[in-house]
């Protein structure tokens, strides 16, 4: 089976029971499992064949996991992998070569190596391409300089997606190049960056001397830009894509929290929350909408749409859960310094979601950002002056 169009549902529950007999989950090691459903090609089926995939339709991933999950198979803990499968797999996938596929991809999978992303820059945040990281080559390496910053899951990660500028005499946007970097090589220092809810889930990366094989480098050198776009494309379908049921995610938990408080009611906060619960169900539906595109391409500049949406209702929502629970809402039970192995939003108190979601129009590109990128690329409105187009980055002011 080469083409997708031969691969039916019925085909893929066949080989999930197949992989199930030969691998009973109740006596197979966890691992040992998820390099067997890789190997299988269930991993992420819409991948070519020997990379956990069939080359099958995306959308009928659906079937391959709700068959596995109903035999209590485990799975790869995707909130804690969410960088590596959300963003590095689609970018290796487009980027890499066949000996970086094969090397990556199953281990990023299965999640026995961690992945992060290292981006922004204390001087680049909203605008990556004036980043200052610069790598400079010495034989069959790069030498490799710079800070990095607000990186989840750094204090975790083996690996790192990560752009740096190759040639400062260049116009911003041509002078950079994207690499692999291993976070555990000499010269990577990770720090925490404590946030407003008392963790450090983020990070900053100082980067000195780091050694980098031309092996690790992603694309062509000046393409880094070219090759980050399909990085942050995926990034936001990821944070704002996710399938979800009608009153899932946030709105699900108000919904029941009024369902189970009704002594806390007010007619004003009805009102809201019937609003909120529509603008849900709207978003939710044109996520599906977009999850159909992904099915027959790669994502477009409307996943900055879907993540503009989902960071606007999760403020507007925990907003209103702490107006509801009323001098309860803004207390949560740890305040103190964690650095947590995986963002759990759901299993927290109505403080911390309200807390933590204020990061959410600031991670993954900004919603200023994901503005100018919707009325340029999608409703195709003139774009912004640039007076720094054609300028060399380093005659640029800093």
């Amino acid at each position: 089976m080469t083409a997708h169009t031969e691969i039916t549902a019925e085909q893929l529950r066949e080989r999930a029971r197949a992989l199930l007999t030969e691998h009973d989950p109740k006596k197979t090691e966890r691992l040992e499992f998820l390099r067997a459903r890789f190997d299988a090609g269930l991993a992420w089926v819409h991948f070519p064949v020997g990379l956990g995939g069939l080359d099958a339709p995306r959308a009928l991933q659906s079937v391959v996991d709700a068959e596995l999950a109903a035999a209590g198979a485990p799975d790869n803990q995707p909130r804690r992998i969410g960088i590596g499968l959300g963003m590095a797999a689609p970018t290796i996938r487009a980027f890499g070569t066949e000996e970086q596929k094969n090397r990556y991809l199953r281990p990023l999978w299965t999640g026995e190596e961690v992945w992060c992303q290292l981006f922004s820059e204390p001087g680049a945040g909203s605008d990556l391409a004036s980043l200052a990281t610069r790598a400079v080559p010495d034989g069959d390496d790069w030498i490799v300089n710079g800070q990095k910053v607000w990186t989840s899951s750094a204090h975790l990660a083996k690996w790192a997606i990560m752009v740096v500028r190759t040639d400062p005499e260049v116009p911003k946007h041509q002078g950079m190049t994207y690499f692999i970097c291993d976070m555990t090589a000499p010269g990577v220092e990770v720090r925490p960056l404590r946030q407003i809810t008392g963790e450090a889930e983020f990070n900053e990366v100082f980067l000195t001397d780091v050694r980098i094989p031309d092996s690790q480098r992603l694309g062509e050198i000046g393409a880094g830009w070219q090759v980050a776009q399909t990085t942050l494309m995926n990034e936001r379908v990821a944070i704002g894509g996710n399938a979800i049921p009608r009153e899932g995610g946030m709105i699900g938990v108000l919904a029941k929290k009024w369902r189970e408080h009704p002594e806390l009611r007010a007619a004003d906060l009805h009102d809201r929350l019937l609003r909120l619960w529509v603008e849900s169900e709207v978003t939710r539906l044109v996520g599906e909408r977009l999850r159909q595109q992904l099915a027959v391409g790669a994502p477009g500049p409307e996943g900055s749409g879907a993540k503009l949406a989902f960071a606007k209702l999760n403020q507007a929502i925990s907003s209103l859960e702490v107006e509801f629970m009323g001098e309860h809402g803004l207390t949560y039970d740890d305040w103190t310094m964690r650095r947590p192995d995986q963002l759990d939003f759901f299993g927290r108190e109505a403080g911390y979601r309200y807390l933590r979601a204020k990061g959410n129009s600031i991670e993954g590109g900004t919603s200023e950002v994901l503005r100018n990128v919707i009325a340029e690329r999608v409703l195709g409105l003139p774009s912004e002056p640039r007076v720094d187009k054609d300028i060399p980055w380093k005659d640029l002011p800093r």
